[in-house]
């Protein structure tokens, strides 16, 4: 069996580099506020950088039985960050109506999560950029226990803190659906370009060889 391989183009350095600290991020009480924020920026940054250099199709291939596409998961978490930090809080998020799955009565329960033909990338990426403005505007005007109410089902009462919360275990969790779906795509991997984490000039075939062959022995081992 031969391991995946990507094209591994190049991708731009669309994450600024002063809000990556090096790890790990210190969370302190005082400034837990602070910290959840950066958090959530950080994590926004990564989404948008797993949208650069591919094709239109390529952001739109669904890569799972499930249909995960790169631009769909942008769309979703577009979606959620104009709800949670916008209606939920008093402050609806003013392009709202660009969403048709927000105002389509018949829209499928999935349409949050794959763009339609006719809307660009570039659409996309400015939708979730506006929202990212205005949650911030919502940051400045709310303390984290600060109360609201989720606009949709389950209608529930929640503090700007537990949405933070909410939010950056929601975005984390599909950064890294992004991070397995972009690598599968065209080999690029990491958080930003330059990753820290990415060990430069590392033998990656030869690691795939081995961690295939124990998986291979390990399988044996329990027929045997």
């Amino acid at each position: 069996m031969e391991p995946p391989v990507g094209s591994a183009r190049g991708v731009g350095n669309l994450v600024a580099r002063p809000h990556l600290p090096a790890y790990p991020d210190r969370v302190s009480a005082p400034d837990l506020k602070f910290d959840l924020i950066g958090h959530l920026d950080r994590l926004n940054q990564a989404v948008l950088h797993k949208l650069e250099g591919l094709s239109q199709y390529e952001l739109r291939r669904p890569m799972t039985p499930t249909a995960t596409n790169l631009l769909g998961v942008a769309m979703h978490l577009a979606s959620l960050q104009a709800e949670y930090f916008g209606k939920t809080f008093g402050r609806p998020f003013p392009r709202d109506g660009e969403m048709y799955f927000l105002t389509d009565d018949d829209a499928d329960p999935q349409d949050d999560l794959w763009v339609r033909p006719g809307a660009t990338s570039e659409w996309v990426v400015g939708l979730y950029r506006a929202t990212w403005e205005h949650a911030k505007e919502t940051f400045a005007t709310l303390d984290l226990d600060s109360p609201g109410q989720i606009p949709t089902r389950p209608y529930a009462e929640v503090t700007l803190g537990e949405m933070l919360v909410h939010m950056v275990d929601e975005t984390a969790r599909h950064a890294g659906h992004m991070d397995i779906v972009r690598e599968s795509i065209d080999g690029a991997v990491g958080r930003y370009a330059g990753d820290g984490n990415i060990i430069d000039g590392y033998d990656w075939a030869a690691y795939w060889e081995r961690v295939e062959a124990g998986a291979r022995e390990a399988q044996e081992r329990a027929e045997s």
